[in-house]
């Protein structure tokens, strides 16, 4: 049994990624801890133990501030393992490494491009700012003792750095199916989407495509807007009478909706940022076992058209994400046999059981050393 802390400064403690990891590795025997900076106290879930050092006033407290209180928690738990999973605290973790521990460095995204696409700093501060953080990422992960991707292109990226790198995706557990999801579901004339809700994440275009279909959708939104901005103006345009805004709900409410939709969209605007990273939601809907409607980058054509469980479209297109949904609405039997295939890929392949024992083995061989 080792004695492993997850730390984050900047994600909840429910953080899909991050707690799966906590519970799980919890499961199979592990002493785990999650150390957070969320402000909602010390709790014990899962026989996970979660420590909270305090919420940020904002993101610039968060950054200078936060990963202090992080790393003296850290050291009062004394862990055999810290993973950490922030840009932010790979500093910290160059200080735990000098003391002799062991660590690891979970890289969610693509860092330095996602900073390149923040739109609230202009773009000559934005290339400073992602040299600079290029520089200690690359001084930091050299010392340490591993580090995960969360998708093949961020390993291959960051192997060059420490080639002690290993991918862990961020696939779904697969539960026992419950009484309702056995049953057979006559399907709504409906859409959804899981997730946060952003221009950079196509929710205009979803939106305007509800206008253009020849069949009377819905769309289901299931998560928080970035902004008050981004909804106000999504609110004005004439699809929008046939959106049901459901704002933050629980995975079992979710999980419902899902199962009445025809379809889970995921039709995130082109960025080095999306291109490369596989969005959990996409494994979420087919675990469901509805067909996704995605964007038409290369790594998700990969997944979905090699599979036949969905329809990739221009993202930026209305009229492509209007044409996919009415093809689904008037093809249901094709529409369900992709459902089909997206679930039957999941519970093969697509599941978080062979990720867990490949962070398993990632721990162990480290700690053979």
């Amino acid at each position: 049994m080792l004695k492993i802390a997850h730390l984050s400064s900047a994600h909840p403690r429910d953080d899909i990624r991050i707690f799966k990891m906590c519970k799980t590795l919890s499961n199979i025997g592990h002493n785990v801890s999650y150390i957070v900076a969320d402000g909602k106290k010390n709790d014990t879930v899962n026989n996970v133990s979660i420590y909270d050092v305090g919420a940020s006033k904002n993101r610039f407290d968060r950054i200078v501030f936060s990963p202090g209180k992080v790393l003296k928690k850290a050291l009062e738990i004394n862990s055999d393992i810290y993973h950490l999973h922030d840009p932010e605290l790979l500093l910290i973790g160059v200080k735990l490494k000098k003391i002799g521990k062991i660590i690891i460095f979970d890289s969610h995204e693509d860092v330095a491009s996602q900073m390149l696409s923040k739109p609230y700093l202009n773009k000559v501060l934005l290339r400073i700012i992602a040299y600079f953080y290029q520089r200690i990422e690359y001084f930091s992960l050299s010392k340490f003792d591993g580090v995960v991707g969360a998708t093949p292109f961020i390993t291959k990226k960051l192997s060059l750095i420490n080639p002690n790198t290993t991918t862990i995706q961020n696939f779904p557990i697969i539960q026992k199916e419950s009484s309702y999801e056995k049953k057979e579901i006559s399907k709504k004339n409906t859409i959804c989407y899981v997730g946060g809700i952003s221009k950079i994440r196509g929710i205009n275009q979803m939106v305007q495509s509800l206008e253009l279909t020849k069949n009377k959708v819905k769309l289901n939104l299931i998560g928080s807007f970035d902004s008050d901005q981004t909804k106000s103006e999504n609110s004005t345009e004439s699809g929008w009478t046939n959106v049901i805004d459901h704002g933050f709900i629980s995975q079992e409410k979710a999980f419902k909706i899902l199962k009445n939709s025809i379809a889970g969209v995921v039709t995130f605007l082109p960025s080095k940022n999306h291109i490369f990273a596989q969005p959990n939601k996409l494994f979420e809907y087919m675990s469901a076992g509805i067909p996704v409607i995605a964007s038409n980058f290369k790594l998700w054509q990969d997944i979905i058209i090699k599979r036949n469980c969905g329809i990739c479209v221009d993202p930026s297109s209305p009229k492509e994400i209007a044409r996919a949904i009415d093809f689904l609405v008037d093809n249901p039997e094709e529409a369900k046999a992709m459902g089909r295939n997206g679930k039957n890929a999941v519970l093969e392949i697509f599941n978080w059981s062979n990720e867990l024992k490949k962070l398993n083995e990632l721990y162990s061989f480290i700690c053979r050393f």
